[in-house]
């Protein structure tokens, strides 16, 4: 029974209600003073609470996505990535290894000529020498005849900190909304590679090639688009890549884009920050080296590097987000020739259901700057 599933959210309410009806029904025989009686009392309390707080947080869970599985809520869960050593070669299975596939919930998605479809993949990275588990999601078009000598565009999405590459797909409904605007001809098909930000188990690296650590910038831009390029049919010009995120990964998305202008043509940050934290999640990013923390800011890259050839696209809520006044100066800071636009809510908070209002949007616009 998963952490995230359905079973184990209405059997942790079921057990809520039951103690809560066994609670009121079994007060009156333990009105008394006696100890047995206090003690009876404190249980029954104690475990309707302890249930009504469970089914609360499986449900924020379910929604908002914090952990995988039960592994991953106690801190046992080593599967999103090891540092390790890979052949680059050409041998053995390549630099994406495909673990699974699943069908995409849309009408008609057990059919990938109808709904496409959605691998689990393993991205090998020949430069940062990291791993990382990926969902990558196949338009219908990839598997029609008539598209068989056509390569795709291809966006990144990297969902925030800590969240899971599975909220991409069961909370923001990426390859769900891919589907839908592309059938409506609003945008046109397009590969998504979706993956969290902490490439190295346990820690947030905010995208940030740490000195003498994870090089988990490269990963992202260099490594990823490689790998993916060497395995599916995806144009390898900037113009043919584009980044998204949410959160964290708003912040890597901006970041990427804002400076490697040859491998991705547009970035959005959705709820983004402007800068990487240094906190007890993140530990120390940058080593005393002063040019990777400058670097690491988005404001002074704006205001110290040439400014780059590409699309940048940041959101935000008047009402509900943090990032308000930040977003509007880096809006304001941005020069020709890079571009930007905004999605500025009149409210909404950093939370999945702002991000849901956010993404059909996301997607379009990102669409409208790449090309096959």
């Amino acid at each position: 029974m998963g952490l995230t599933s359905t079973a184990a959210l209405a059997l942790a309410v079921a057990v809520a209600v039951l103690l809560f009806v066994g609670t009121v029904w079994l007060w009156p025989r333990l009105a008394g003073r006696n100890w047995r009686a206090v003690l009876g009392r404190i249980v029954l309390l104690a475990l309707t609470q302890a249930m009504v707080f469970a089914s609360v947080g499986l449900a924020a869970n379910r929604e908002f996505g914090f952990y995988a599985s039960w592994a991953d809520l106690f801190g046992q869960e080593q599967d999103p990535g090891v540092v390790v050593d890979h052949d680059t070669s050409g041998a053995a299975n390549g630099p994406v290894t495909v673990t699974g596939k699943q069908m995409v919930n849309v009408p008609g998605g057990a059919k990938p000529r109808v709904g496409g479809q959605i691998q689990e993949v393993r991205i090998a990275g020949a430069k940062s020498k990291l791993t990382s588990p990926a969902y990558v999601y196949l338009p219908p078009e990839y598997f029609r005849p008539e598209y068989k000598d056509r390569t795709f565009p291809a966006s990144v999405v990297i969902t925030g900190y800590p969240g899971t590459a599975e909220n991409l797909i069961k909370g923001l409904h990426y390859p769900q909304t891919a589907n839908k605007q592309a059938r409506d001809g609003k945008m046109q098909p397009m590969i998504l590679v979706m993956l969290r930000p902490s490439i190295v188990p346990g820690r947030d690296t905010e995208c940030v090639n740490i000195p003498d650590g994870p090089q988990t910038e490269t990963f992202f831009a260099e490594d990823l688009p490689t790998a993916v390029g060497a395995t599916y049919r995806v144009g390898t010009k900037p113009q043919n890549w584009g980044v998204i995120g949410n959160s964290t990964g708003g912040y890597c998305a901006l970041k990427i884009a804002i400076k490697h202008p040859d491998r991705f043509g547009a970035g959005a940050g959705l709820s983004a920050n402007y800068m990487a934290p240094i906190d007890d999640q993140t530990g120390d990013l940058f080593q005393g080296d002063e040019r990777t923390k400058r670097e690491s800011d988005l404001m002074w890259l704006l205001d110290h590097r040439p400014p780059p050839p590409v699309s940048l696209l940041a959101t935000s809520s008047k009402q509900g987000e943090d990032n308000y006044d930040d977003t509007l100066k880096f809006i304001d800071k941005v020069k020709a020739p890079t571009r930007v636009s905004s999605i500025l809510l009149d409210s909404g908070g950093h939370n999945f259901n702002t991000w849901r209002r956010e993404i059909p949007a996301t997607l379009v616009w990102i669409s409208g700057r790449l090309k096959a």
